[in-house]
Protein backbone atom coordinates (compact mmCIF):
# COMPACT_ATOMS: atom_id res chain seq x y z
CA UNK A 1 0.00 0.00 0.00
CA UNK A 2 2.77 2.43 0.91
CA UNK A 3 4.59 1.68 -2.34
CA UNK A 4 1.41 2.38 -4.32
CA UNK A 5 0.98 5.69 -2.50
CA UNK A 6 4.60 6.69 -3.12
CA UNK A 7 4.40 5.77 -6.80
CA UNK A 8 1.12 7.66 -7.17
CA UNK A 9 2.62 10.76 -5.53
CA UNK A 10 5.60 10.67 -7.89
CA UNK A 11 3.28 10.25 -10.88
CA UNK A 12 0.98 13.08 -9.76
CA UNK A 13 3.96 15.36 -9.16
CA UNK A 14 5.28 14.72 -12.65
CA UNK A 15 1.81 15.36 -14.10
CA UNK A 16 1.50 18.61 -12.10
CA UNK A 17 -1.85 17.46 -10.68
CA UNK A 18 -2.05 19.75 -7.64
CA UNK A 19 -5.21 18.28 -6.12
CA UNK A 20 -3.85 14.74 -6.29
CA UNK A 21 -0.39 15.76 -5.02
CA UNK A 22 -1.88 17.61 -2.04
CA UNK A 23 -4.21 14.75 -1.17
CA UNK A 24 -1.45 12.14 -1.42
CA UNK A 25 0.88 14.27 0.68
CA UNK A 26 -1.82 14.58 3.32
CA UNK A 27 -2.28 10.79 3.31
CA UNK A 28 1.48 10.31 3.63
CA UNK A 29 1.73 12.77 6.50
CA UNK A 30 -1.16 11.10 8.32
CA UNK A 31 0.42 7.68 7.94
CA UNK A 32 3.80 8.96 9.18
CA UNK A 33 2.12 10.59 12.16
CA UNK A 34 0.33 7.36 13.06
CA UNK A 35 3.57 5.38 12.53
CA UNK A 36 5.33 7.61 15.04
CA UNK A 37 2.47 7.22 17.51
CA UNK A 38 2.60 3.44 17.08
CA UNK A 39 6.36 3.39 17.69
CA UNK A 40 5.89 5.48 20.80
CA UNK A 41 3.40 2.87 22.00
CA UNK A 42 5.97 0.12 21.36
CA UNK A 43 4.50 -1.23 18.12
CA UNK A 44 6.06 -1.67 14.71
CA UNK A 45 4.93 0.46 11.81
CA UNK A 46 1.34 0.33 10.64
CA UNK A 47 0.06 -2.60 8.63
CA UNK A 48 -1.82 -2.28 5.35
CA UNK A 49 -5.05 -2.87 7.30
CA UNK A 50 -4.18 0.07 9.55
CA UNK A 51 -3.49 2.24 6.51
CA UNK A 52 -6.79 1.17 4.97
CA UNK A 53 -8.60 2.12 8.18
CA UNK A 54 -6.94 5.54 8.05
CA UNK A 55 -8.08 6.02 4.46
CA UNK A 56 -11.64 5.00 5.38
CA UNK A 57 -11.64 7.55 8.20
CA UNK A 58 -10.34 10.24 5.85
CA UNK A 59 -13.19 9.49 3.44
CA UNK A 60 -15.74 9.71 6.23
CA UNK A 61 -14.35 13.09 7.32
CA UNK A 62 -14.51 14.43 3.79
CA UNK A 63 -18.07 13.21 3.30
CA UNK A 64 -19.11 15.10 6.42
CA UNK A 65 -17.27 18.22 5.26
CA UNK A 66 -18.78 18.03 1.78
CA UNK A 67 -22.26 17.71 3.27
CA UNK A 68 -21.65 20.74 5.47
CA UNK A 69 -20.36 22.77 2.56
CA UNK A 70 -23.37 21.83 0.43
CA UNK A 71 -25.75 22.86 3.21
CA UNK A 72 -23.97 26.22 3.39
CA UNK A 73 -24.18 26.65 -0.38
CA UNK A 74 -20.40 26.43 -0.83
CA UNK A 75 -20.53 24.06 -3.78
CA UNK A 76 -16.94 24.64 -4.94
CA UNK A 77 -15.57 23.50 -1.58
CA UNK A 78 -17.92 20.53 -1.53
CA UNK A 79 -16.66 19.54 -4.99
CA UNK A 80 -13.05 19.71 -3.75
CA UNK A 81 -13.89 17.36 -0.89
CA UNK A 82 -15.58 14.95 -3.32
CA UNK A 83 -12.50 15.03 -5.57
CA UNK A 84 -10.32 14.12 -2.59
CA UNK A 85 -12.70 11.26 -1.73
CA UNK A 86 -12.28 9.87 -5.24
CA UNK A 87 -8.49 10.06 -4.95
CA UNK A 88 -8.45 8.35 -1.56
CA UNK A 89 -10.97 5.72 -2.65
CA UNK A 90 -8.70 4.69 -5.54
CA UNK A 91 -6.36 3.10 -2.96
CA UNK A 92 -9.05 1.07 -1.20
CA UNK A 93 -10.39 -2.37 -2.06
CA UNK A 94 -13.42 -2.25 -4.33
CA UNK A 95 -16.64 -1.55 -2.44
CA UNK A 96 -19.54 -3.96 -2.77
CA UNK A 97 -22.55 -2.74 -4.73
CA UNK A 98 -25.94 -2.26 -3.07
CA UNK A 99 -27.14 -5.61 -4.43
CA UNK A 100 -24.04 -7.36 -3.15
CA UNK A 101 -24.48 -5.72 0.27
CA UNK A 102 -28.07 -7.05 0.36
CA UNK A 103 -26.76 -10.52 -0.45
CA UNK A 104 -23.95 -10.56 2.13
CA UNK A 105 -26.30 -9.22 4.81
CA UNK A 106 -28.77 -12.03 4.10
CA UNK A 107 -25.94 -14.55 4.26
CA UNK A 108 -24.66 -13.11 7.57
CA UNK A 109 -28.15 -13.35 9.06
CA UNK A 110 -28.42 -16.94 7.90
CA UNK A 111 -24.91 -17.93 9.04
CA UNK A 112 -25.35 -16.43 12.52
CA UNK A 113 -28.84 -17.93 12.84
CA UNK A 114 -30.24 -14.50 13.69
CA UNK A 115 -33.96 -13.96 14.17
CA UNK A 116 -34.49 -10.66 15.99
CA UNK A 117 -32.97 -7.23 16.51
CA UNK A 118 -31.15 -8.65 19.54
CA UNK A 119 -28.94 -10.51 17.07
CA UNK A 120 -27.96 -7.34 15.21
CA UNK A 121 -24.52 -7.25 16.87
CA UNK A 122 -23.74 -10.83 15.83
CA UNK A 123 -24.62 -10.07 12.23
CA UNK A 124 -22.58 -6.89 12.09
CA UNK A 125 -19.59 -8.61 13.71
CA UNK A 126 -19.83 -11.33 11.06
CA UNK A 127 -19.93 -8.73 8.26
CA UNK A 128 -17.00 -6.79 9.71
CA UNK A 129 -14.95 -9.97 9.98
CA UNK A 130 -15.67 -11.09 6.42
CA UNK A 131 -15.73 -7.74 4.58
CA UNK A 132 -13.73 -5.30 6.72
CA UNK A 133 -13.17 -2.59 4.11
CA UNK A 134 -15.56 -3.54 1.35
CA UNK A 135 -18.96 -2.82 2.89
CA UNK A 136 -20.55 0.49 3.73
CA UNK A 137 -21.60 -0.47 7.25
CA UNK A 138 -24.07 2.41 7.52
CA UNK A 139 -26.04 0.80 4.69
CA UNK A 140 -25.47 -2.71 6.01
CA UNK A 141 -26.86 -1.97 9.45
CA UNK A 142 -30.04 -0.56 7.92
CA UNK A 143 -30.45 -3.64 5.73
CA UNK A 144 -29.85 -6.03 8.62
CA UNK A 145 -32.31 -4.12 10.82
CA UNK A 146 -35.00 -4.30 8.13
CA UNK A 147 -34.51 -8.02 7.67
CA UNK A 148 -34.54 -8.79 11.40
CA UNK A 149 -37.70 -6.83 12.20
Amino acid sequence: MRERLTAALKEATEAHDKRRVNTLRLIGATIKDRDMAARAAGKERLTDDDVTAILMKMIKQRKESAKGYEEEGRIALADEELEEIAIIRSFLPAQLSDGEIQSVCAKAIEDTDSHSLRDLGKCMAELKARYPHQVDFAKAIQIVKQRLQ
